[in-house]
Parts: structure tokens; sequence; C-alpha cells
């Protein structure tokens, strides 16, 4: 991130901008929605800029800009069209400490402006850092469709309500308040006219004035396999109104960044054959937090049901009475098939599937391996990089055919996804060849349909 996005006061102050030209009215439309100061520096300004004058929204100078106009403003805006000129007036407010945008160079300026979607005094800014201009301008339109124009007069008043508001206690109490005031109470009173609103709202504060404060609970929810498109809502719904979270070491950075900025962040990460966080003690984590009266996520990785530890947790905050409910997500085998073209059963190949785990709490885990060796048997195999030698040995010493297909895909669903196709015989050397260091799955008796192979096979200069 190059450039930081903040929100700056602009009530009363001083901003200049020097051009009369399109560039200038392109700024200024969106500036005269501030209650900024603004004064234009153009001999030659546009029709509109003189009308604006008149109608009082901005301070029109008809000459060039001077140093000492550029005294106590806070921004400057470079917009005359003319490099020489633009470059010149820029230097000015930079001798000044001014912050400078120079229209269409974002190589010379301090600050950019963003897209904006204005539901005043809702207001939703929209960057590329000059990347893609075209793409903000399709994301502001495609929130201008989802934000109803009723969101700003909600939000005024709402502004107008909030030192009553702060009878109530800090933190959940007062986010549960607002929440129903947007989301419920508030369109539907302004469905029935604008002067229902506020009574709504003192009815609906001396509601939660007198209602109980919430238990903690503990909300059980599966992160998906790492794309966060891949989230569910409901996940999403949790992670917005969690207090804390506690997360697994395979959990995505961009599916932490949904959490509430506000919500305390717990890692817990655990690793076969390295360093853990004691069960025990995530399980003490959840009723320490739950019986503080948090609201608390348990986010793992993959669905949570699978392979998971969560009977244990379930049991341990069972055992103090605190609530709570599951959150299914999409499990690495589903995400990692979908990434070879495969399914994970086919008529006349396999009517099952296992799920296997390659270690469990005492080393390598052990399965039904005679069963498994037979033909046209499928299994997908989690955490099972460490222990590929043991399942080959297994697998061999019970017949299975040394050319039945293995596929190992790292990082299923994500950017980095690596896809590794084998055969029995070959995988715990391709796999060390392969050097694969993130979270993988791997799948015995499935190989990648052709066309994905051959994409993955593909040399990316090729595909340039």
């Amino acid at each position: 991130m190059d450039h930081f996005p903040i929100f700056l006061a602009t009530s009363e102050q001083k901003i200049l901008l020097s051009g009369g030209g399109e560039a200038a009215l392109a700024k200024l439309r969106l500036l005269m929605k501030t209650r900024a100061e603004l004064h234009i520096f153009a001999p030659n300004p546009a029709p509109e800029i003189v009308e604006w004058q008149a109608a009082g929204k901005l301070t029109l100078h008809r000459r060039a800009l001077s140093a000492a106009d550029l005294t106590g403003a806070l921004l400057f805006y470079a917009a005359d069209e003319h490099d020489a000129l633009d470059a010149e007036n820029a230097a000015l407010a930079r001798a000044a400490g001014v912050l400078v945008n120079i229209v269409d160079n974002l190589h010379d300026s301090q600050f950019i402006t963003p897209a904006i979607v204005d539901r005043d005094p809702v207001t939703v800014a929209i960057g590329t850092e000059g990347a893609a201009p075209v793409l903000a301008r399709a994301i502001k339109a495609d929130l201008e469709e989802r934000l109803p124009v009723t969101l700003g007069p909600l939000a005024r008043i709402g502004k107008g309500f909030r030192k009553l508001a702060d009878a109530l206690p800090m933190g959940r109490a007062r986010r549960d308040f607002w929440r129903e005031y947007y989301f419920a109470t508030g369109p539907r009173a302004m469905a029935e006219g604008k002067d229902t609103v506020r009574p709504a709202l003192k009815d609906l504060l001396q509601t939660h004035l007198t209602r109980e404060a919430r238990d903690g609970h503990v909300a059980f929810v599966g992160g998906g396999p790492g794309d966060p498109e891949l989230l569910t809502l409901k996940a999403r719904r949790a992670l917005d109104e969690a207090d804390v979270v506690i997360y697994d070491r395979l959990i995505s950075p961009e599916i932490l960044e949904l959490a509430r900025r506000e919500a305390l962040m717990i890692d817990v990460g655990k690793e076969g054959f390295g360093p853990s966080t004691a069960q025990e003690h995530i399980n003490a984590l959840l009723v320490e937090h739950a019986q503080s009266g948090a609201q608390v996520v348990r986010l793992k990785s993959g669905d949570a049901t699978v392979f998971g530890r969560l009977d244990e947790e379930i049991d341990a905050v069972d055992a103090h009475d605190i609530g709570w409910h599951i959150v299914p997500g999409i499990t690495a085998a589903s995400a990692a098939v979908a990434g070879i073209g495969q399914s994970l059963t086919k008529r006349g190949r396999n009517a099952s599937v296992r799920f296997l785990t390659g270690h469990d709490m005492k080393g390598f885990a052990d399965h039904d391996w005679a069963a498994l060796a037979r033909p046209n048997e499928v299994a997908a195999i989690y955490m099972g990089k460490k222990s590929a030698r043991f399942v080959q040995g297994r697998l061999l010493m019970h017949g299975a055919d040394r050319a039945t297909p293995v596929t190992v895909i790292e990082n299923a669903s994500r950017a980095d996804q690596r896809v590794l196709s084998t055969t029995l015989n070959d995988l715990p050397r391709d796999l060390a060849d392969a050097e694969m260091t993130g979270p993988a799955l791997t799948f015995y008796g499935l190989a990648p349909r052709a066309a994905v192979q051959a994409a993955y096979e593909t040399p990316l200069e090729e595909l340039a």
C-alpha cells in the first residue's frame, strides 16, 4: 500500500486549486461537497466556475497563483493541464508545506483523490493508486446501486442520537443497538416516513437499556481452504460480530482481515510434528473469553468438523454451560479436487471416498490399508506430506498397484496453488523434489483431468 487512506477534516479549511478547464471542473464537483473554503486561481475560468462563485460556493481569483496565496492552506490541486505550470505551482505549494495533488500525475502527487460514493455523512472512498481508474469507477457504480439513498438520512439522525446512546455500556451493547438501528429498525421506520425514525430510535434505545446483556458464546467456524471468496456468508457474519477470534495456523491473512478491527486476535496455530499450542490451552482460552461475556469465533481451517479436534473444544465449553454453534466451511478436499478438475466419487469407479489423516496424536496414523489398496479406491489424505513414505509402504505392503495415480495439491484454492501429479511408486521422491512448504492435501487414486494438467505444465511465458 503506497497510499494510506484517511479522511481529512476540511470544515473551514482552506483548499486551493489552480486551473479553470475540464480537469479543474472535475475536481471542484467533488470538493464542493465539503465545507472547505475553496479558492480557485484561473485567468480564464470556465463558465461553471463563474456561476459557482456567484452562488457563493467558492472564491475565484482571475490570476495566477502566488506563494503568498498558500499561507494557511490545507491542500493544493494543480489542474492547469500544463506540465510546466503545474510543476511550478506544485513547487510553490510544497515550499509552503501544503500537500499537493497534480491532476493526472500520480508520480509527482503527494496524495490522490479516490472515487467516492456519497451518502453523506456516510462516504465510501475507492482507490487503486492510479493503477486501474476504470476498475474504481466500476466498483463505485456497483456500490451506488447497493447503498440506498436513505442511508445518509439514517446516518445523520443516528449521529445526532449518539450522546443519548452513550447511556449503553461500551462495546457489544452499543454495537448491538446500532446494528439493529441501521439494519432493521431504522430502514423500517424510514419506509414509513423520515419523521418516524427518531421516535423509533428512542423506543429502540429504551429496549436495549432494559435488555439483559448477552451471554458469552462460541461459534466454531470453518474458514475454508484459504480463498476468502469461498468463505460462507454465515462465517463472514460471525467474524463481523466477534469480540475474540481464536484462529489456526492455516487461516489465510485475507480471511483474518475480515474480522472487526477491534476484535482480539489470538493465534493458536498447530503444526504436525512441529511447534503447537496445547489443546488444553485452547480449551481454556475459549472458556475464559466466553465466560467474560465475549462473542468468540473459533476459526478453523477448512471445515471445522473434519480433523479439527472439534469435539474436545465443544466438550470444554459444554462443561461450563457456554452456548455454541457450528458454522460449516468448505473442506480442503472439496477445494483441492475442484482444483484438478475431478470429482471425489464417480459412477463405475468409486462409490465412496475416504478422508484420512496422515498422522494423529501418537504419530503416523494407521488405517484399513488392505481395503484402500484395492483397485479404484479414492482417498483424500490430510496432513500427509511428512507421512508420504509411511503411507506408500503400508499400501504396497497390502498389494496396491505401484502405478496408482497420486496427486498432491499445495495451497488449494489460493493464488499460489501448486499441483504435483505422480504415482504411488514415485510419491516420496517427487514430493521431496517439489519442496512444498504450504499446506497440502494428497489424493490417492486421482490424477488431474488432462486439460487441467496441461494448463499446469504450460510454461508461463507461453501463457503471456
